[in-house]
């Protein structure tokens, strides 16, 4: 790896790591000598980079300091577009059209001889099962999780009983054939998680609720720790 693209890469782990990092952890990362990881942090601090910290206790990187949108590595574009067919391929209608966007936009960003990854891609999704399709647009579930709004569902379940619920969604999880809306149910006082293709419809009741979407997905993941998740869990 040349030193331009291992300064990028370094600035690339600090920015997704939400605690210090250590040298040793970054040298052993990038597969470099210690000694060579402390010119490239020393290099970086005099080209401008907001980055605190020192040897022995860690480094980080100022939250508001961004890269060039053009300053994409052969993965890192290959991961996006990837990303975003599969996007395309099992996302609701406005989050396809969103990620079909994405690779439009990337086209015209990166520099010409990236260009070809964007338009030649040689990686892409292939699925050999049939998705299940929804009855109602799941971007209003998106939405409301944005907004921490209420949503009143009506739902089938497995057994084919119809219910109405009041649930606060906080995640929506994308498998190769379903879609799972998780959420807090205030029906059974309890997570559940709910296939989008049995749901019937989904309107915003008008009210918020309180707790974070941070804390119910923690709550949601503690209790998923300690049972698993298990066949029953989709209501």
């Amino acid at each position: 790896m040349r030193r331009t693209e291992r300064l990028f890469a370094i600035i690339q782990i600090l920015r997704r790591k939400r605690r210090p990092v250590t040298g040793r952890e970054l040298a052993n990362e990038l597969e470099v000598a210690l000694r060579t990881l402390y010119r490239d942090m020393a290099e970086l601090t005099a080209q401008g980079v907001p980055v605190r910290g020192e040897a022995g206790t860690g480094y980080v990187i100022d939250s508001a300091f961004d890269m060039p949108p053009l300053m994409l590595t052969h993965d890192e574009l290959e991961a996006a577009v990837l990303g975003a067919a599969w996007v395309a391929q099992r996302g609701d209608a406005a989050l396809a059209r969103g990620a079909q966007d994405l690779i439009a936009k990337l086209n015209q960003a990166v520099p010409e001889e990236l260009r070809v990854i964007v338009l030649d891609a040689s990686l892409r999704p292939i699925s050999f099962r049939k998705r299940a399709q929804d009855s109602f647009d799941v971007a209003r579930i998106r939405a409301a999780i944005r907004e921490r709004q209420k949503m009143e569902i009506t739902y089938d379940d497995g057994e084919g009983r119809t219910t109405t619920r009041i649930i606060w969604p906080f995640l929506i999880a994308y498998t190769e054939d379903i879609r799972l809306v998780a959420a807090w149910c205030e029906l059974r006082n309890g997570f559940r998680t709910f296939r989008t293709d049995r749901i019937r419809n989904a309107e915003p009741t008008g009210t918020k609720f309180r707790e974070t979407l941070a804390r119910l997905r923690k709550r949601w993941e503690a209790e998923q720790a300690c049972r698993g998740i298990e066949r029953g869990d989709l209501v």
